[in-house]
């Protein structure tokens, strides 16, 4: 059984209280109702419906997915029957939920000034953009999300040096770190194949010790490097 699993088929990460991990089903459930709604006001004109997508994506993002009606939809009615999907960082598609929101605003707000091809064109940007979601599983924003990561410093070389005393790592040779998550599926399978690789992962639980994560600029799990035994970075994994 893998971590996180339970004999009983129960959740591996409930729905309202694990904030950092998502259903990877879960956005593009959400997606998809955004697209459906945004082709609705598009199709028919009642450009009102984009202040409502909008409204209800700030209010989830406020108060959380309890309060967010396609999310709840989603967990209560469609993961009960198809069973719990892949667990992944919500720190992506909580971004893309931010872009989502701020252009379905800027679309609203638009319209209400007269200004109907501008609100147009955000909310087909919108519509388009979710229902590629939908269908081939590519999130714009998340990628947004990754990239803007990337240039905050999480790219291969960027981080030259870890302290492995303040990770309890060996400093007898070379040793591989990885910053993980015990929900994240991601990070799971990567334990495994880096184990099946003959190597002994130090593992670096972000939820317990966010401030190590931020220390080495790790803004998505998984993330893995390879270290000497000074704590130099040799090899990025993930």
């Amino acid at each position: 059984m893998q971590i996180g699993e339970r004999s009983d088929g129960a959740r591996t990460a409930h729905p309202y209280e694990d904030l950092d991990v998502i259903d990877a089903r879960a956005p593009r459930f959400n997606q998809a109702a955004v697209a459906l709604m945004a082709i609705a006001a598009l199709t028919t004109g009642w450009w009102g419906l984009l202040g409502v997508i909008a409204l209800q994506l700030i209010v989830g993002l406020r108060f959380g997915r309890r309060f967010c009606l396609p999310c709840v939809l989603y967990f209560e009615v469609v993961q009960p029957r198809l069973g719990e999907g892949e667990i992944e960082d919500a720190r992506p598609p909580r971004f893309a939920n931010i872009i989502g929101a701020l252009f379905l605003s800027a679309s609203t707000l638009a319209y209400a000034m007269g200004m109907a091809v501008v609100g147009a064109t955000l909310a087909v940007v919108v519509a388009a953009l979710a229902s590629l979601a939908v269908i081939t599983g590519f999130c714009a924003g998340c990628e947004m999300y990754k990239l803007g990561a990337r240039l905050r410093g999480i790219r291969p070389g960027r981080v030259e040096l870890i302290d492995l005393d303040v990770l309890g790592a060996p400093s007898t040779g070379p040793a591989t770190i990885q910053f993980t998550h015990p929900l994240c599926t991601g990070c799971r399978e990567l334990e495994h194949r880096l184990r099946a690789e003959g190597r002994s992962p130090v593992l670096v639980d972000v939820s317990k010790r966010p401030e190590i994560a931020r220390r080495y600029h790790v803004a998505v799990v998984p993330a893995a490097f390879t270290v000497d035994a000074t704590g130099r970075v040799l090899e990025r994994i993930a």
